[in-house]
Order: structure tokens, then C-alpha cells, then sequence
């Protein structure tokens, strides 16, 4: 597959969101990235069903959730409602994983797992055959615009040998410190879908910024 392009909307304009939705639609971006944090999983506090569910009334791609909270079953159904079409969890946030990721598939949904910088790919051997997509972090989540963790490259290499071995059809996401230079390594390494927060917005045209790194 040729990669995709997931804008993070949590770096746009708050005060202009339609405007940012509307300049996604109208790129070659794939995805609208969506990151939802509760303040305790992650020390920071982002969006809520109401937003997502604004943002759904206007976006023409698909929507892909990546929760960065505890508990997250008890959410799962009322993000289906919201419009969430790929909806992600954390491998360190859910002590059942396999239980989670059927009940995001019982909704429609697909189901992606997030490890943290920390974390090693191993973890997810056991689990991978089920699972969509899996979103390597190449920072540590919580907040954008930081600098990014060499050994993203790696993991990526490492979870596309383990989609190899287990016959798993799961894409691989990176998140974090996405440029046209760390974006053509992971690119290379094995990525599918490339997450873009600040690199886009912070860009002077975002929608040439989303061509260049769809262009790569």
C-alpha cells in the first residue's frame, strides 16, 4: 500500500477548527488523527465526544481515534457513536487487551493498540493476528511538538517482522516528531500511516507540508 497521511488535529487552530477540517478534506491527507486524553493516563487534557463528534459532522476522511486514557472499554461504544472509524488503545492501559479489541471490532470498528517508547514490541506477539494496526509512539505521549525517539525505526522494523511471522494483516502507524526526514526513514523501515501534528500546522502552507510528506 502506498503510506498515509494522518494529520494530528491536535495541533490546528482550536478557534478555527472547522477551517482545519475543511483544509484536511481538501488535501491529500488520508486520515484525520485524533488524540484523546483524560489528564491521567498522560498529564495533559484534550477532546471529548462533543468535538469529535463536531469534527465528524464536516471531515470526509476517515476518522482515527487514538485513546490515551485508563479505562477504556467503558468509552468504546459511545466512540463508535461519536464517528470513530479506526479507534486505538494502549497496550499499558488495558490489563485485558484481547477483550478490548473484540469489543471495538463488536462495534464496527478497527482496532488499533499504541506501545509507548518504553515499550517492547514483544508484548504485542500474542495478540497481533487480532488487531488492525499497531501505533508505535516516537515520543512520549502526552503532548506535541516534542523531539523524536531514535528507536522508533527499529520498533517499526521489529513489529513488521512480527506481522510477517504471525500472517497478521495489522498496518503499522508512527506517531510523533514526524518531519520529511523521520517520516522517509519509517517510511523505509516499514510504516503505513504516518501521523503529522505540528510539522503540518506549524508549516507556513499545511497542505503543500501534507502533499510533501504523502509525496515522499
Amino acid at each position: 500500500m502506498t503510506h498515509l497521511i494522518a494529520p494530528s488535529v491536535l495541533s490546528c487552530d482550536f478557534a478555527n477548527i472547522q477551517r482545519d477540517v475543511e483544509m484536511i478534506n481538501n488535501s491529500t491527507a488520508d486520515w484525520f488523527h485524533i488524540d484523546v486524553m483524560d489528564g491521567v493516563f498522560v498529564p495533559n487534557i484534550s477532546f471529548g465526544f462533543p468535538v469529535i463528534k463536531a469534527i465528524n459532522k464536516h471531515a470526509k476522511k476517515t476518522l482515527d481515534v487514538h485513546l490515551m486514557i485508563v479505562n477504556p472499554d467503558q468509552y468504546v461504544e459511545e466512540f463508535a457513536k461519536s464517528g470513530a472509524d479506526v479507534l486505538t488503545v494502549h497496550y499499558e492501559a488495558c490489563p485485558h487487551l484481547h477483550r478490548t479489541i473484540q469489543l471495538i471490532h463488536s462495534f464496527g470498528m478497527k482496532a488499533g493498540v499504541a506501545l509507548n517508547p518504553h515499550t517492547n514490541v514483544s508484548v504485542l506477539e500474542n495478540i497481533i493476528a487480532d488487531l488492525d494496526m499497531v501505533l508505535i509512539m516516537s515520543v512520549n505521549p502526552g503532548f506535541g511538538g516534542q523531539k523524536f525517539i531514535e528507536n522508533a525505526v527499529e520498533k517499526v522494523k521489529q513489529t513488521k517482522e512480527l506481522i510477517a511471522k504471525s500472517g497478521s494483516k495489522a498496518i503499522i502507524e508512527v506517531d510523533g516528531g514526524v518531519n520529511l526526514e523521520t517520516g522517509k526513514r519509517l517510511i523505509d523501515a516499514g510504516a503505513n500511516v504516518l501521523v503529522a501534528g505540528s510539522f503540518v500546522f506549524n508549516s507556513e502552507n499545511p497542505t503543500e507540508t501534507i502533499k510533501k510528506l504523502k509525496e515522499m
